[in-house]
């Protein structure tokens, strides 16, 4: 690693330091393709061990305080207890993630079905995820919708978008004051011929018309191939309409693989335009890991991609941004690429290996997990009952 200067590495290793990353409660269950779920041993068997694992996570990273949930995924009795116990293991609930794809009902959709019973079944189960926000004490309600139509002439477009802004309005009215609502988009799937939110336009055009609380979050994964994904962010930045990302990794559609697999250079990008726009931590943007482990170990895979992000975000911070900014004033292409290219290029393990020491945290969060013990200790434990995954 070419030698920082002191003044740069301070810069760098306190903003690494206070960076955070959200888990995923549904990454600890099993998951797997269409075809098939592949059980692990020690897979969580209900939200309290989901969050024992998430919790393992962040001791060993130092940087992924909080855990999102899915209703009802992780359903429980006492959400007051279930943040109590989410506390005591040194972490905290965040985002709450509704869930009105999995219903018999919603073949034809949820919030834009034609039937009223049914798009109101859905907008009650919005406002019961707002409920659990307001016993978890989480800021962040997350809408993800697959409803569409198969077949032209199916439903009116217009007219869906109609009932979808309704359920909007109506779930935004609900929010306290300190919530939020992320509307996430996806390009296709289930939904093949149109999508009610397939991209973030009509995201974006939906929360403006609700308020200042509403704002789009970009799932890395949801986009066309070839899609520019950094110039999202940053016209989403620009807006003040960014709230959050779900990341994850695609090699052809919506594969949910680790961050940074598929295109690591993708990530710096993106992590790029955050750090120029200071909002890596200032400006309240969620940044979660929405992945499924279909065949890696869970927890160690969870590590991994969070120290992949931190990876892209230690090369986005060592851009020079007055070199850069010059080269662009001036013209000049191949330098200004230069620039964003001598910080991607950068070997920043080192610098993380010193954050973490600097924290009291191991170097090597994934070689420290394997030496804890804690696979072999959970393994050992859940024993019995039903696992955790798609749909509990």
């Amino acid at each position: 690693m070419t030698e920082l200067a002191p003044e740069t590495r301070t810069r760098v290793a306190a903003q690494l330091r206070g960076q955070r990353i959200e888990t995923a409660s549904w990454a600890y269950g099993n998951s797997g393709t269409r075809f098939k779920v592949f059980p692990q041993e020690g897979v969580p068997r209900d939200p309290y061990e989901k969050l024992a694992d998430a919790a393992t996570v962040h001791r060993f990273t130092g940087v992924a305080p909080t855990v999102a949930l899915h209703i009802p995924w992780d359903l429980v009795d006492d959400y007051t207890d279930l943040a109590r116990h989410a506390r005591d293991l040194g972490v905290a609930l965040g985002t709450i993630n509704t869930n009105v794809f999995q219903d018999n009902d919603y073949k034809l959709g949820s919030v834009t079905n034609p039937d009223p019973g049914i798009r109101r079944k859905a907008i009650g189960h919005l406002l019961e995820c707002v409920d659990v926000m307001d016993r978890t004490g989480s800021r962040d309600l997350k809408l993800w919708f697959s409803d569409g139509t198969n077949y032209p002439g199916q439903d009116d477009v217009r007219t869906r978008q109609d009932r979808l802004a309704e359920a909007l309005r109506e779930t935004y009215d609900r929010l306290g004051p300190d919530q939020r609502m992320l509307l996430e988009y996806k390009l296709f799937e289930p939904a093949f011929y149109m999508t009610d939110v397939p991209d973030w336009g009509t995201a974006y055009a939906h929360c403006l018309t609700l308020g200042e609380r509403a704002q789009v979050v970009i799932d890395t994964g949801h986009h066309a191939p070839g899609t520019n994904i950094e110039f999202i962010v940053a016209v989403l930045l620009r807006a003040g309409k960014l709230g959050g990302f779900d990341f994850n990794s695609r090699f052809y559609a919506d594969d949910d693989l680790m961050v940074g697999a598929a295109d690591p250079f993708q990530l710096f990008r993106i992590m790029h335009e955050i750090v120029l726009d200071d909002a890596l931590t200032g400006k309240g943007i969620a940044f979660m890991l929405d992945q499924c482990h279909n065949l890696e170990p869970k927890i160690q895979a969870v590590i991994r991609s969070v120290l992949n992000v931190q990876e892209a975000t230690a090369k986005a911070l060592l851009v020079d941004h007055a070199a850069l900014r010059a080269a662009q004033l001036e013209g000049d292409v191949l330098g200004a690429n230069e620039v964003l290219m001598d910080a991607y290029d950068t070997d920043v393990r080192p610098l993380l290996r010193s954050v973490r020491e600097d924290m009291g945290l191991d170097p090597d969060p994934i070689g420290a997990y394997k030496r804890s013990g804690y696979l072999e200790k959970v393994r050992a434990e859940r024993v019995g009952g039903t696992q955790a995954g798609w749909g509990a």
